[in-house]
């Protein structure tokens, strides 16, 4: 299987980044730490303009009609930028629920862990005009559904882990909404986890850039602490993690594009074509949360005393990656899954 991107998918990737360049630099995105409201609105419609939020809609009702192996690539170049804001659900909620392909309508995501665990923090809650309530995975096909943000009662918190992504407790059980999304909320939180995972390459390609140019930059006894053994085997083997991760990354979103090739690899397996599509993407999400908390950190251990302080943005990559590696599901959640499907 060849993952080398097709030259529609670097258009897209390097379009993309232009646009981000130019919507949101480091000192933009800064410019937004510890706000309730995290998004710009002028940036966010860029990305509308771009048609980020429509990629997944069909041409006939007005979208780009992509696949969630394009959306992946869109993905890892916003999470690359630090982008604040409810990227992945009103992507998924575009098509159905109002505004969201334009960009007006912001729409997060609340889920019930597989476990049944009900969640008790709400993300972005300034910032999103309503959520898509994704039910426990036990419920097997239920429906995922659209809930108002009017109809949901939250406390914003004083602080949040991340500076750039506040959350809100709920004061109350988490209902469902009134408004079903088409297909079943199990296919919809894979979708949810791909684009997760993605967002998480993108931190972890950014920490690992920050950390080779101050290892070129920084000098000790006269040499850059880059020629260092110590210091090149901590970033070749982060290197090797994050390509390791992307990997598995975009096998997950080829084999969640194509049912077919789903059910080919299944058969080698000895499984159906939707529980190879959980496990590969259940592997995706595991081996990104690991490249993405693990870059983060060793860049934090490059960049020295430094790397603790909050001028230098390494804490921001690190807080949003240990942020997506809680969200939808745990690390643990996503081996368990990969282990009871490997036989």
């Amino acid at each position: 299987m060849n993952f080398q991107l097709s030259e529609d998918q670097v258009a897209l990737r390097d379009g993309l980044q232009a646009i981000v360049e130019g919507r949101f630099s480091l000192d933009a995105v800064r410019e937004r730490e510890d706000a309730s409201s995290v998004v710009d609105k002028a940036g966010w419609q860029a990305l509308a303009d771009a048609g980020v939020f429509c990629l997944f809609v069909p041409e006939s009702l007005g979208g780009l009609g992509l696949s969630i192996t394009d959306g992946v690539v869109a993905v890892e170049v916003l999470g690359h930028a630090l982008v604040p804001g409810p990227i992945i659900g009103t992507m998924l909620a575009a098509g159905t629920i109002a505004g969201a392909a334009e960009g007006t309508t912001l729409v997060g995501i609340a889920a019930t862990s597989d476990r049944g665990a009900v969640p008790g923090v709400l993300e972005l809650p300034s910032d999103c005009d309503g959520y898509l309530v994704l039910p426990s995975a036990r419920d097997g096909a239920a429906p995922a559904t659209y809930l108002a943000r009017s109809a949901i009662s939250a406390t914003l918190a004083t602080r949040s882990l991340d500076p750039l992504h506040p959350v809100g407790r709920l004061n109350g059980p988490l209902v469902s909404g009134t408004l079903e999304l088409s297909g079943t909320a199990d296919a919809l939180r894979r979708r949810a986890l791909l684009l997760t995972a993605a967002f998480e390459v993108g931190l972890a390609a950014f920490a690992l850039e920050l950390s080779v140019a101050y290892a070129k930059d920084r000098y000790q006894f006269g040499r850059p602490i880059g020629s260092f053994q110590a210091i090149k085997h901590l970033l070749a083997d982060e290197l090797a993690r994050l390509e390791m991760a992307r990997a598995q990354l975009h096998y997950a979103a080829v084999v969640t594009d194509a049912p077919d090739i789903a059910a080919i690899d299944g058969e080698v397996y000895g499984l159906s074509s939707t529980q190879l599509e959980w496990r590969a993407v259940a592997g995706a999400k595991l081996l990104c949360d690991q490249a993405a908390l693990s870059a983060t950190k060793t860049a934090v251990q490059v960049h020295g005393g430094m790397g603790y302080t909050w001028e230098v943005p390494v804490h921001l990559a690190l807080k949003r990656a240990r942020v997506h590696a809680t969200m939808l599901a745990t690390s643990d959640q996503m081996a368990d899954i990969v282990a009871s499907l490997t036989h």
